[in-house]
């Protein structure tokens, strides 16, 4: 689509056309007639602002379960844990060629709506990539724009390319409602244009800041090397560089490459400073400058119309406001926590493991993550509260085995809890990219080109800031004593690093490791030994406090005298993972938009290598 070509005056003044978006709330790709657009809306940066913010809306990605569409791919097991198996099969791609409603990547009709269809948001970026150029803006202006549009563009392409290995690449303006795709392109071209355009980024946003207050979320020269640094961080892992594909030789030189660009992203963002946060549960409460760690982010808010998300909702219990009703942290994820040491549970540590109570002496980021059964859960301003979840409790009477601390506002009082999608919440910003993801990228490349040391010393800056302890072993990091090793310790840190981030699933995928989703997962229950110890436990005193907020938890003698703990099934169990399903067939609603669409090898009628 060309609207220069095409300048017909629908509207009289430049004022007058950003009035009438503000009041009938739509943007380029709403219009019935896009040619009919007046080609002086590329002199004014506030309407070309009104697509950028637009395109940021439908492009980055947000908390897990904010969009239905995006739920079978986050899914997983061990992390935001689904325990509905037909999910889970989804997420992998094992129940067949998926279709539009199952994953809303590359559908066929745009709806507006964040997800119905990456072309589309491809298509708002070629078209200001095209036509900003040809206005009468300042350089500096048009740099700014150019280069966010650049990023967004690398993102869509990236999230289609880790699904779907080679797509079709369209980088030149079309009409977004006759999108002409050509074949798919090899999986290496792909990436080498969203390189391309994140170092296009890189280079047009050097020295750009943004007004935190009014702008954060924009991408940011830190942001687009990150971004670059992540893509050739998949780019050299098995998923798109497997050891025995005879089609395809493992490449050790893009290893190389994937450092030296996860070096580079490493050394802007710190000049930029970026640096971790000191205490671990602060991640998604602080925002803005008072968080360096956050890279790349997705902006929220209580009090903004449209701006609000769900989180909150969805992760506190019943007695606090919420419905807990998406987030299920199974017994897997627990068990993944190492000792307080950095040693691996059932390893000989420094300390001691109970498997009655079992988050003594463990990892801290167990409990900021994680409550349980008489753990401290700052809800509603209380520091002292404590979640109890045992069976019957008389303020959580069905509760679950383990709750979801991490998205929630502890200060957020409990009738401000309701549900979102309009406004209200925590408001609480999604934190896609941070500084810990920077520097684990780092550390994995680091080891894959055989520098071990610089990898530990990396990871040891993770687990520092986490709490663990140096102990006999620094810091658990002696017990990786090859490259082998440290890559399990690498991708089990990144399990409990990142949980809940909606990571689990792509590392699974990335590294050929979906055969880890094994056996049948758990959670746990805790049941009271009698009615006449949970009449005592419940009992208010005459200071008005029940009598079980008085008890440790961490004494095992306390403990067994009025719990009994059993492990539960949940409903997803361990399933065979073929070497097809670390990329998902196109839907078959996107197949039928082109003749020139070949389906993937290993599904039906597929043809096409995604590698």
């Amino acid at each position: 689509m060309n609207f220069k070509t095409k300048s017909v005056l629908v509207i009289g003044m430049m004022s007058m056309l950003l009035i009438f978006f503000s009041s009938c709330k739509k943007d380029f790709f709403d219009l019935e007639d896009r040619n009919g657009m007046d080609s002086r809306i590329w002199d004014n940066e506030g309407s070309i602002q009104f697509l950028l913010n637009d395109t940021y809306d439908v492009t980055m990605p947000d908390y897990p379960y904010e969009i239905t569409a995006d739920n079978v791919i986050y899914a997983s097991d061990e992390d935001k844990f689904s325990s509905s198996e037909a999910i889970m099969r989804k997420a992998i791609g094992v129940n067949g060629i998926l279709t539009s409603n199952d994953v809303k990547f590359i559908a066929t009709k745009y709806q507006g709506n964040k997800g119905d269809n990456r072309y589309f948001d491809i298509s708002r970026c070629n078209t200001a990539l095209k036509e900003i150029p040809n206005g009468t803006l300042s350089q500096l202006s048009k740099d700014k724009l150019r280069g966010q549009f650049f990023a967004l563009r690398a993102f869509s392409y990236f999230q289609l390319t880790r699904l779907y290995g080679g797509v079709p690449l369209v980088l030149e303006p079309q009409d977004p409602d006759n999108i002409k795709l050509s074949g798919r392109a090899k999986a290496s071209e792909c990436f080498q244009a969203i390189v391309n355009d994140l170092d296009s980024a890189m280079k047009l946003l050097n020295g750009v800041t943004w007004v935190d207050a009014t702008e954060r979320g924009k991408f940011t020269r830190q942001a687009a090397a990150a971004l670059k640094a992540r893509a050739l961080l998949y780019w050299a892992s098995p998923q798109f560089n497997p050891l025995n594909n005879p089609a395809h030789p493992f490449d050790q030189t893009r290893w190389q490459k994937a450092y030296d660009a996860n070096k580079q992203a490493y050394d802007i963002c710190k000049a930029a400073g970026a640096s971790l946060l000191p205490n671990y549960s602060d991640i998604f409460l602080k925002e803005g400058t008072a968080n360096p760690e956050a890279i790349i982010v997705r902006s929220y808010s209580s009090k903004l119309s449209k701006r609000g998300q769900n989180v909150e909702q969805k992760s506190r219990p019943t007695e606090e406001g919420g419905n807990a009703s998406a987030f299920t942290p199974t017994l897997q994820l627990v068990n993944a926590y190492t000792m307080k040491d950095g040693v691996p549970v059932g390893q000989p540590s420094s300390l001691t493991y109970d498997p009655v109570i079992f988050w003594v002496n463990r990892d801290p980021r167990l409990d900021a993550t994680i409550a349980y059964n008489g753990s401290t859960w700052k809800l509603s301003g209380s520091a002292s509260r404590k979640q109890w979840s045992y069976n019957g409790g008389i303020t959580e009477a069905s509760p679950q085995g383990f709750y979801l601390k991490k998205f929630c506002d502890p200060d957020l009082a409990k009738g401000s809890v309701i549900n979102a999608n309009d406004f209200g919440g925590n408001g609480l910003d999604w934190v896609e990219l941070r500084f810990a993801e920077v520097i684990m990228n780092y550390a994995e490349c680091a080891n894959e080109i055989g520098n071990l040391q610089e990898a530990k010393d990396l990871i040891k800056l993770i687990r520092v800031r986490a709490g663990i302890l140096p102990g006999t072993k620094n810091y658990g990091l002696d017990l990786a004593t090859s490259k082998e090793l440290m890559r399990d310790l690498i991708l089990n840190e990144r399990m409990v690093e990142f949980s809940f981030e909606g990571k689990r699933s792509f590392d699974l995928r990335r590294t050929r490791r979906y055969h880890l989703l094994s056996g049948q997962m758990q959670t746990v229950q805790w049941t009271i030994k009698s009615t006449a110890l949970k009449t005592e436990l419940e009992a208010v005193g005459t200071n008005g406090i029940r009598f079980r907020e008085g008890i440790n938890v961490n004494d095992r003698t306390t403990f067994d005298k009025y719990f009994t703990l059993s492990n539960v099934n949940l409903g997803a169990t361990g399933f065979g993972v073929l070497d097809t399903y670390y990329f998902y067939a196109l839907p078959s609603t996107f197949m039928n938009s082109s003749p020139l669409l070949d389906q993937t090898i290993g599904w039906d009628g597929g043809t096409f290598d995604p590698l």
